[in-house]
């Protein structure tokens, strides 16, 4: 039995800087609704990083949709743009001023992924965990307290979009 289904937000706009700060804060509040408030500042970090490369590199336009989604134990947020040309993660050097944004994305997440779309664009995403960890009660230690956190780094041209949903999607329009 699943207590919560599945959880759906979508936003359509033109990636330009004010509307960047717009969709953090449609972001923000829709975690907030949903309970996951734990989940925000890094959501908001990593749609922050794919919004901002959508404004400096896609091409021909700076159209988007950014999707979140909760699913079982993980939220998903998507962004979609119609340029077909995959991301890549680069070395920077350290007196760099930009560069750094996908990897940020895989620090902040659990996993994250692109998917080619051919002519239509590509989907770029991440996912974070959204169950609650366990508190400590002093004098014991939780099993899993002492092990390292797993990070799964998925390669771009090897993923496979395994859970898209059937229904139809809400939608929320910022005018661009």
């Amino acid at each position: 039995m699943i207590s919560h289904p599945s959880r759906h937000c979508t936003v359509e706009l033109q990636a330009l800087p004010s509307r960047i700060g717009q969709v953090r804060r449609i972001l923000s509040a829709q975690l907030r609704y949903w309970h996951l408030d734990p989940l925000i500042d890094r959501a908001a970090l990593g749609v922050t990083e794919l919004l901002t490369n959508v404004h400096r590199h896609a091409q021909p336009d700076k159209q988007c949709t950014v999707e979140i989604e909760v699913l079982l134990d993980r939220l998903t947020v998507s962004v979609h743009d119609h340029d077909p040309r995959l991301p890549e993660v680069r070395d920077v050097e350290p007196s760099a001023t930009s560069g750094r944004g996908l990897a940020m994305v895989a620090a902040v997440s659990e996993s994250w992924g692109v998917r080619a779309e051919g002519d239509a664009g590509k989907v770029v995403w991440f996912t974070l965990p959204t169950s609650v960890p366990s508190v400590a009660v002093p004098g014991r230690t939780p099993r899993h307290a002492t092990e390292k956190p797993v990070r799964r780094f998925i390669d771009a041209e090897h993923v496979v979009d395994a859970h898209r949903s059937a229904h139809a999607p809400a939608r929320s329009a910022v005018a661009g």
